[in-house]
């Protein structure tokens, strides 16, 4: 399960950053970046791909309620022009940039680190599933992009 040991060695505020849609075939690719309140953590956080929707919806409510949160994507055209993986990483970058207040750190799900992030960062493998911050961004991120493909999926059907 994952825990606050990452924040808690770095210290001050830090944010987990995850991303979703580097696999699918249509949409955008998003990013979260989720600076939680130590105090007010919801209770269950986990990878999201380890939940249930029910679970993860009522995370989601908590997280949004209770931590900084900003959701970024890198549409369509930009993976088209930049390859998915710097889309990812462009997508990253404005979700930290989108927060209220800017982290002291970040912690980015992965092996890499976005090359146009300008603050102190560390990538963490497999970090859904060992960092707090970073499994609350994915599932802020998972929620929001399953929501943007029912949308369009209904709006384009087949």
């Amino acid at each position: 399960m994952p825990d606050f040991a990452f924040e808690t060695r770095i210290g001050g505020r830090v944010a987990g950053v995850d991303e979703v849609g580097r696999g699918p075939l249509a949409g955008p690719v998003t990013a979260a970046a989720v600076v939680l309140d130590v105090t007010r953590s919801p209770e269950g956080l986990d990878d999201s791909k380890k939940l249930s929707l029910k679970k993860r919806e009522a995370l989601w409510a908590e997280i949004i309620a209770s931590a900084d949160v900003s959701v970024a994507h890198a549409s369509v055209r930009e993976i088209e022009e930049l390859n998915i993986l710097r889309a990812a990483h462009l997508a990253m970058v404005r979700a930290v940039a989108g927060l209220r207040v800017q982290p002291d750190h970040v912690l980015v799900d992965g092996t890499m680190l976005p090359r146009d992030l300008s603050l102190p960062a560390t990538p963490v493998v497999r970090g859904d599933a060992r960092s707090l911050s970073i499994a609350a961004a994915s599932i802020v991120a998972k929620i929001c992009r399953d929501r943007i493909m029912v949308d369009l999926a209904q709006q384009h059907p087949g």
